[in-house]
């Protein structure tokens, strides 16, 4: 037996399968080379990915670069034995997350790390971060996959880097947004990537559901498949929004703190937002989870984006058309706020 080869089994007594790890990575190497974008200048799979920004495309370019993780989330997924869309959760927040100053995604980059490697876990993650990345022409430069015992346990974790870019003076900041702008909210498909945490302690400990009850509020989904539904993302929308030059002045990201946290991030200290939270419809899992926690409605709105998963500032004249772009793109879409003179505070009546 060769040295190679025992070094090889105890490495894999020991916990970590590099032969695995191997091979379920060529089978989703295909799908990961389908997102490549001219600007590569490598493979999948070498030490660090190679990107050429073509700089005759833009005036003054930034990178604009985001990192995160899907958080409690993935119990979920785990519960369920479904991974696919924790793949598109991480691919999705992340391009939400550079597109609120207005940037093309470029490239994207995932971490999974895990107490054991298995299959087809590992190729339905990755496959949904592929799927993810190629429905908007950004590219999967790389990625990191560890395998550690004894550090995760059965579980696993998944975070995501991207990179964008956006010409400096198209760069969308916030500072512009004044006294009579409004605000166009676009639906959110539920939890999104925030808030699993209270999620989970209310509708299994508290409720005493599980991932495959189905009560009525539901209108059919089970409480699984309603946790899991997708983040979202808009840059579809975005991107046909600005390119129609569209006056988008500030744009708010609805994540972990809700409106109350968020908008605030973009506003200008002289001018206050007040939303109406009828505006959009409030997913069904929002309401069982408020109903069943005996959740305030400040905390709901702090805590969830309680329907709205991403807010563009304009002026008045412009929302209908905008409006008429989400809806084309297949987003629910309306006004669901409006600016006044203030001090940076966020009100939901």
């Amino acid at each position: 037996m060769s040295d190679a080869k025992v070094k090889s089994d105890a490495y894999k007594a020991a916990g970590v399968d590099i032969d695995l790890a191997q091979s379920l990575l060529k089978k989703v190497k295909g799908k990961i080379g389908a997102t490549k974008r001219p600007e590569m200048l490598s493979p999948i799979g070498g030490f660090g990915g190679l990107f050429q920004l073509d700089l005759s495309k833009y005036n003054n370019p930034v990178l604009v670069s985001s990192i995160d993780g899907v958080g409690t989330k993935l119990m979920i997924a785990m519960m369920m034995d479904k991974y696919d869309s924790v793949g598109h959760d991480i691919v999705n927040h992340c391009i939400d997350d550079i597109a609120v100053q207005g940037a093309e995604p470029l490239y994207f980059m995932d971490y999974i790390g895990t107490g054991k490697l298995r299959s087809p876990m590992y190729e339905h993650v990755l496959e949904g971060i592929a799927d993810a990345c190629k429905a908007v022409g950004c590219a999967v430069l790389g990625g990191e996959t560890a395998e550690m015992p004894g550090m995760y346990g059965d579980d696993f974790d998944l975070v995501g880097v991207i990179t964008g870019v956006v010409d400096k003076d198209k760069l969308i900041t916030g500072e512009k947004i004044k006294p009579g702008y409004i605000a166009v909210g676009l639906a959110s498909s539920g939890l999104h990537t925030n808030g699993f945490s209270l999620a989970r302690n209310v509708l299994f400990e508290q409720a005493g559901f599980d991932v495959h009850s189905t009560p009525e509020e539901l209108k059919g989904d089970s409480v699984g498949e309603a946790l899991l539904k997708p983040h979202t993302c808009y840059w579809p929308a975005l991107k046909e929004s600005l390119a129609a030059e569209l006056n988008i002045d500030g744009i708010a990201h609805i994540t972990g703190g809700g409106l109350y946290d968020n908008v605030p991030r973009i506003l200008p200290e002289s001018v206050d937002v007040d939303f109406d939270r009828t505006a959009l419809p409030i997913p069904p899992i929002f309401s069982l989870i408020v109903e069943h926690g005996n959740i305030g409605q400040q905390e709901a709105y702090r805590v969830f984006n309680m329907g709205i998963g991403m807010v563009w500032f304009m002026p008045e004249a412009q929302a209908a058309k905008a409006i008429d772009i989400c809806h084309k793109n297949g987003f629910k879409a309306a006004i669901c706020g409006k600016v006044t003179a203030g001090t940076g505070k966020v009100t939901v009546s």
